[in-house]
């Protein structure tokens, strides 16, 4: 479709501007960056270095499977260069075009059929490239009084640089940098691999003293991230099996529940190959075997406290008899246990209604989650029961371990007592849900925590107009300032707009990838990333004439995609007018500066571009015969240069460029006697006949100088226009220390609302991560309540009673005031990632209240009496619902204070699911009997 619309948008485009698409990658597609440098002692110029490049390195590394481009930038591509003098030009009444045409009509070869001759095929070819810098000096280009006339009577000819667009620096040295961009859709990890290793086999290809050097290489990050998850998965594997072997006092029953572990996770690890999903800190992240085992931990129970019930009144049993008892005792449990795992799945449906860039990151783990509880549920109803019959042998002791006594001995009593001041302790509950919602309402807001890389990333600023040249100066400076931390690995920019303007960025703006050490090399491990940020900021401060915003790698890249800009929020403005559009973002600025947590405060450059007008004077041109497009053409060709053809040396291909000198590029006086050709083109065709009586019957066509069809003059334009959705837009931007984005944001736009008054016609939109905050919150909140609804309906499926669902569903909202309290205390703002662990959190609550309501109501059924039924009921059902409880938070322990790479994303999942099992589990084990007893009556 884009490809279809911009074929329709040709025509219209001025002539000479040709749109095409990029390289079919993602934003994020920048996986690997690597330098080609000369090696010490070698002294290879940027020029050599880059055609090594070109022809030597990028051919070889774009056959890495997954790659779809390799981009480069820095150092200068080499061109051969027709440098005309203009004195001499207009001296003989020539043309920068008549160049160009004599240049490619004298470098082409040509075929001529064949011949056959004494019964053999001979191809008729007559080669005509030019060879060499002699070569094109020998070009004609007419005759002048009989005398032949060539481009060497008229020009210099050499081997000259490109006028670039950008540079790429590197530890304060100039050298060339290749990126290699990742097929959207490929396996970043696997690419970046193998790219790592296709450039270990170019080294030997290279010329003597020249080095390739990986400088990023997205892998590393990765692997980091899977090393902080698989460690948080081992710890919390651990930690549940230990946990099963304390409380369940059956070593043979804790090692059958702990085997769904690896049988779960390996139907999970298919499931995620067959469904595409790939191994990463957010679909591995959410997972907790103590989650998974918990429908397994509530039958292994079951099962256990049925066979020593046996065991104490008949013996041990066989296996005939294990089989029956453990059938029996599988369905006593098996409908609250399948409908409470139904209900933890149910719960984690609202994720798949989020689209956008939260949908991107949050789908994977929950379709990882969903699979794995799913895989453990069917484990649990039919591999479990038979390994705990045929396994579970001799005889089983009936009465509890030690742990199980002294907790039972001390719960009994306040049970009691809650049931006795039912009343009370429901109003304390009511209460706490309260408060709970007020401090909800004082947390912070964020999209997603900040995800730390490890590396920095550092966007230098400086005044429009700066030159390449300058700014490679600067660069350098800025760079040796920051190699100086003992902290830091090196430094790479690259300044301006590589080869594929994927990132188009002025010469005077850079974008600088600090890579720091391993923690372990640092002076001090435990010095924070924030530190150090905040000391190189100070460092780099003292440097004149940069401006700089501080970010990471990836996060630059992603904010960029987000809202256009590289900072965590935009401020838009939008408009007709650019100056008063760049005043009213001036003003904006400065008051967002004033808001406390702002740093990085900035505007856009939309003005003060330095610019060489050369404005046709039309009345001349009128008088001349002259067009704009002459003028501008020549003027492109004189100062731009433009390829007339190409120099072939083997395989590779060199652009033949007609331009000025550069000491004459730079001189106005020479830019005005720049020849402007005037007359009919044929007549230059015919001047270069060999016959004299064509010179005398077509005399030479004149010249003018370009001075007196122009005015030249020095002005300062606008550095860039933007647009965005068809309206002209300046935006300030800004980045967030030390407070939450989403106060931050509120701050600013009550400030700007009290402090900025718009004219009619303009108006303000706030751009950044905290949108999709903004977008995940209106989505979940709809999805999340119609699931709640969903799971009330399914608890009235249970029960069949609308009071009896009504008692178990009351664990939802005080489960959620413990993740509330958890989230205050370890002064963590609410996130998608919060959001998600609430969402796993209403399914562990209900199940619990689940597993314990059943059995009162079943020994209600029996006959028990009401306050029997329930003291009884809670007291066999303590041991399950702590184990329950217990394993489901010990999972995320690892998750909650693991301090990896990656660790951030994690945490708020796990701190809200530790923090409402606590209050959950208080709910199951007292409010629920003492509802219980409130809202039922003897003869019920």
């Amino acid at each position: 479709l884009i490809t279809e619309r911009v074929g329709k948008l040709r025509n219209s485009l001025p002539l000479g501007l040709e749109p095409e698409l990029g390289p079919i990658a993602t934003g994020l597609g920048e996986i690997f960056m690597y330098a080609v440098s000369s090696a010490e002692g070698a002294d290879h110029d940027a020029m050599f270095l880059r055609t090594v490049q070109d022809w030597i390195v990028r051919p070889q590394l774009r056959l890495t499977r997954g790659s779809v481009e390799v981009n480069t930038i820095g150092g200068y591509v080499k061109q051969y260069h027709v440098l005309p003098d203009p004195e001499r030009l207009l001296a003989y009444g020539l043309s920068f075009d008549d160049l160009l045409e004599a240049i490619a009509a004298n470098n082409a070869n040509a075929g001529a059929g064949y011949i056959e001759r004494f019964g053999a095929q001979y191809l008729v070819r007559s080669p005509g490239r030019v060879h060499d810098l002699d070569d094109i000096r020998a070009i004609p280009l007419g005759r002048r009084d009989g005398t032949p006339l060539v481009i060497s009577d008229i020009a210099t000819v050499a081997v000259g640089p490109e006028l670039r667009t950008g540079a790429a620096i590197r530890n304060g040295e100039e050298v060339v940098f290749g990126t290699v961009f990742m097929l959207i859709g490929e396996n970043s990890r696997r690419v970046a691999r193998e790219a790592a290793e296709r450039l270990d086999a170019i080294k030997p290809s290279l010329p003597e003293g020249v080095e390739l050097t990986p400088l990023y290489d997205r892998t590393a990050l990765v692997d980091k991230t899977i090393a902080t998850v698989s460690r948080n998965l081992t710890e919390g594997a651990l930690l549940v099996i230990a946990v099963l072997l304390l409380l369940l006092g059956n070593w043979r029953g804790a090692l059958i529940t702990a085997a769904v572990i690896p049988l779960a996770m390996l139907v999970t690890v298919t499931g995620m190959v067959h469904s595409g999903v790939s191994a990463n800190l957010m679909s591995l992240g959410a997972l907790d075997f103590g989650l998974i085992v918990d429908g397994a931990v509530i039958i292994v129970e079951n099962c256990l406290r049925r066979l020593g019930e046996h065991s104490g009144a008949h013996g041990p049993a066989d296996l005939p008899a294990r089989l029956t008892i453990v059938k029996r005792a599988n369905t006593e449990v098996v409908r609250p246990s399948v409908f409470g795992v139904s209900i933890i799945l149910l719960v984690y449906a609202p994720i798949f209604a989020l689209s956008g860039v939260e949908g991107k990151m949050f789908e994977p783990m929950a379709l990882t989650v969903m699979t794995a509880l799913t895989a453990a549920l069917v484990l649990s109803i039919t591999a479990v029961p038979a390994m705990v019959a045929l396994f579970v042998r001799g005889r089983v002791a009936e009465r509890e371990n030690v742990v199980i006594r002294a907790l039972k001995f001390g719960y009994v009593p306040l049970l009691k007592l809650a049931i006795t001041h039912r009343v009370p302790v429901i109003v304390a509950a009511i209460a706490i849900v309260v408060v709970a919602s007020l401090v909800a309402g004082q947390l912070g807001r964020e999209f997603v925590p900040e995800l730390d890389e490890g590396d920095i990333a550092l966007h230098a600023l400086r005044t429009p107009g700066t030159s390449l040249t300058q700014a490679v100066a600067m660069q350098a400076a800025l760079e040796n300032e920051i190699r100086g931390f003992p902290e830091v690995d090196h430094v790479f920019s690259k300044i301006g707009t590589a080869e594929i303007a994927n990132d188009p960025m002025p010469p005077n703006v850079a974008d600088t990838f600090v890579i720091t050490k391993q923690r372990s090399d640092w002076p001090d491990p435990t010095k924070p990333k924030a530190t150090l940020v905040a000391e190189i900021e100070a460092a780099v401060s003292d440097l004149p004439g940069n401006n700089y915003e501080f970010t990471q790698p990836i996060q630059m890249r992603f904010n960029e995609l987000i809202a256009g800009v590289r900072s965590e929020l935009a401020i838009k403005v939008y408009g007709d007018d650019l100056d008063l559009l760049i005043e009213l973002s001036e003003q904006i600025a400065g008051i967002t500066r004033s808001v406390p947590g702002a740093v990085d405060v900035r505007t856009e450059q939309a003005a003060g571009l330095p610019m060489l007008t050369v404005t046709p004077r039309r009345d001349r041109l009128a008088a001349l015969g002259l067009s704009v497009g002459e003028v501008q053409s020549a003027l492109q060709i004189a100062m731009g240069g433009r390829a007339a053809s190409q120099l072939f040396e083997g395989d590779r291909r060199f652009d033949i460029v007609v331009r000025l000198p550069e000491d004459l590029r730079t001189d106005l006086d020479v830019l005005s006697r720049l020849p402007i050709s005037v007359g009919d083109r044929s007549q230059t065709r015919e001047i270069r006949g060999d016959a004299d009586s064509v010179e005398a019957e077509h005399p030479p066509p004149t010249t003018v100088p370009l001075g007196e069809v122009a005015d030249i003059d020095f002005v300062t334009g606008p550095n860039q226009v933007s647009r965005e959705n068809g309206k002209r837009r300046v935006f300030v931007s800004a980045n967030v220390r030390e407070r939450d984005l989403g106060r931050f944001v509120d701050d600013v736009r009550d400030a700007i609302e009290d402090g900025i008054e718009l004219p009619p016609g303009y108006w303000i939109a706030y751009g950044g991560t905290f949108e999709q905050l903004i977008a995940a919150s209106r989505r979940l909140a709809v999805m999340v309540p119609a699931t709640l609804v969903v799971i009330f309906a399914l608890l009235i499926t249970v029960f069949g009673s609308l009071r009896e669902a009504g008692i178990v569903f009351t664990g939802v909202p005080l489960a959620l005031t413990g993740g509330v309290a958890a989230l205050a205390l370890r002064d963590m703002p609410l996130s998608v990632s919060a959001g998600v662990g609430f969402i796993a959190l209403s399914g562990i609550a209900v199940l619990n209240g689940l597993v314990m309501q059943s059995m009162i109501r079943q020994l209600r059924e029996g006959g028990a009496r009401l306050l029997d039924a329930i003291v009884d009921g809670a007291t066999q059902r303590l041991r399950p619902v702590l184990m329950t409880a217990l394993v489901a938070s010990l999972g995320f322990v690892p998750m909650a204070f693991n301090v990896g790479i990656g660790a951030e994303v994690q945490r708020p999942i796990a701190t809200v699911v530790i923090g409402g099992i606590c209050s959950s589990t208080v709910l199951t084990l007292f409010v629920l009997p003492a509802l219980y007893r409130l809202l039922h009556r003897e003869r019920d």
